[in-house]
């Protein structure tokens, strides 16, 4: 098979669309070495190294759309996919090229969530509008839909109206170098690069009304006097983290809570940008607090169930399939549950012990070539 990936997010972003992207990319090329793989790319980047022989990058050459890449990416890439004669094209997030269904060439689409519809206020009029025609247009147009979770897969069927049988559930995985166990010497330099405390507890992912980073300030708030293990955050945001910032300066939490990525040598290291030295920072956390109210998935869960990190996260939305019987979980508000739970894991070994083993052993499920199999027997479906 000749087949086509929209390649934007796999060069462009570096959050959890980016990281599924270049995962499953890199495991179909590994994987299944007989097919031909063209990633079509607005913009090239050195955020994805493509080095595989049986890949190709595509970006547009054609006047004006070297200018305007978006209306390539979002219509007029369709010449280059003829071109390159590509027997199925996969939008790896939630958008297909506009009309692709005439050209003959089949498709598929990942959708990840459709949070933009539970939660409209949290983004702007005009971006809503957009998503929405965007995800619908590919929803109707695509030969066949990979949901990343049953809770998505529930929503393209309540709010969409997705035929059940047009949706195929295809767990993601993360990147393995999650899994790879860091030598004391790699933890050790990322700590003294970082200044990491000795012991802190982790959130990871963008600081945003939905993921609930309030909470976890007010459960350190509880156990700054006793524990005083403090919390270190990789995540950027706007609006919600002025209210974050807020709550922290009332009650005298700047020493207990470290936005890593604020600091000088997180915008400096392009090991961050890229996240290579994540695994070794998970890797030193007690646990990672994770109390999203809603997900398409939840990718730090399963980073950190690689990692061997205890987690403790919500009872809501995809977060029990992504966590399984190896995480902690709470009410997504519940702060006093969730320091106790914090206090637990800081203070009991042989939990964390038995939290780390189920962990991994349930990490399992979701490793980049069971994704990468269930990805290809969809395309198979489509092209025998």
């Amino acid at each position: 098979m000749r087949i086509g990936f929209d390649a934007k997010r796999a060069f462009q972003n570096n959050t959890g669309l980016g990281h599924y992207s270049r995962t499953l990319i890199n495991s179909l090329c590994e994987l299944y070495p007989q097919n031909e793989y063209f990633l079509f790319a607005p913009k090239f980047t050195d955020r994805f190294k493509a080095s595989h022989q049986n890949t190709r990058i595509v970006t547009p050459s054609r006047f004006p759309y070297r200018f305007l890449r978006s209306a390539w990416r979002s219509s007029a890439v369709k010449t280059e996919l003829i071109q390159e004669k590509i027997d199925l094209f996969h939008g790896l997030s939630h958008e297909i090229p506009f009309g692709i269904q005439d050209t003959g060439i089949r498709s598929v689409v990942t959708m990840h969530d459709l949070i933009f519809e539970r939660y409209p206020k949290q983004y702007n009029a005009f971006d809503v509008w957009m998503y929405r025609r965007k995800f619908k247009n590919a929803c109707k147009n695509a030969d066949a839909i990979i949901a990343i979770s049953n809770q998505t897969k529930k929503d393209l069927i309540d709010i969409y109206n997705v035929p059940a049988e047009k949706i195929t559930v295809c767990y993601q995985s993360c990147d393995p170098r999650f899994a790879v166990v860091e030598t004391s010497e790699n933890k050790e330099a990322v700590r003294a690069l970082y200044k990491l405390p000795p012991r802190y507890f982790l959130s990871v992912g963008s600081i945003i009304e939905r993921k609930n980073l309030l909470t976890v300030c007010k459960a350190i708030n509880l156990l700054k006097d006793t524990l005083n293990i403090p919390l270190v955050i990789i995540g950027n945001g706007g609006k919600y983290k002025q209210q974050v910032l807020k709550y922290i300066a009332e009650n005298n939490l700047q020493n207990n809570i470290i936005f890593l990525s604020d600091s000088q040598e997180a915008k400096e290291q392009q090991a961050f940008k890229s996240s290579e030295h994540f695994p070794a920072i998970y890797q030193m956390a007690e646990a990672l607090i994770y109390p999203s109210r809603f997900e398409g998935f939840g990718i730090p869960i399963l980073e950190a169930l690689n990692s061997r990190v205890p987690v403790i996260t919500t009872n809501v939305s995809c977060m029990p399939e992504a966590g399984g019987d190896a995480a902690a979980y709470i009410e997504p508000f519940d702060h006093v549950t969730l320091a106790s739970k914090m206090e637990g894991i800081a203070t009991d070994k042989l939990l964390v012990e038995s939290m780390q083993e189920k962990g991994w052993l349930h990490a399992q499920h979701f490793t980049p070539a069971r994704t990468a199999a269930g990805v290809m027997k969809v395309y198979q479906k489509l092209i025998p």
